[in-house]
């Protein structure tokens, strides 16, 4: 069964050497490009692991495969792969010179503003009054 949020043919051919063990193993039990689509299906869904069809493998390799490799650094060297591809043939540094970060960009604190503001009155307002 395919989904919307599979990697295409065009795509997993410019990323799959990325996914390939850099030291031998036992043999993979599930494709290294099914667990991708996994992790696309789960970013572009918004489901919850446990929520993942039957169609991938199950949802404890994918998530632990993900955060292993966030740990060794591949989602960056493919971040870092990709960019080079895309910004050096427009004629751009292959390092972006700028970064733009808004409120929909940067989660900020769950309490702030008001809240916070008014918890330092009131703690300011209890030492006068103490003393």
């Amino acid at each position: 069964m395919s989904y919307l949020s599979d990697v295409t043919n065009a795509e997993w051919h410019e990323i799959k050497d990325f996914f390939t063990p850099e030291h031998p193993g036992r043999p993979r039990k599930y494709e290294a490009r099914a667990i991708y689509n996994a992790i696309r299906y789960v970013q572009r869904t918004g489901c919850q692991w446990r929520l993942l069809p039957k169609a991938f493998p199950p949802w404890p390799v994918v998530y632990i495969t993900l955060d292993r490799q966030r740990q060794m650094g591949v989602w960056g060297r493919i971040n870092a792969a990709l960019r080079h591809k895309v910004r050096e043939p427009a004629g751009k540094s292959s390092e972006p010179s700028v970064a733009i970060l808004d409120s929909q960009t940067v989660k900020t604190v769950q309490k702030g503003g008001s809240v916070v503001t008014t918890a330092a009155r009131r703690s300011r307002a209890a030492s006068a009054t103490s003393q």
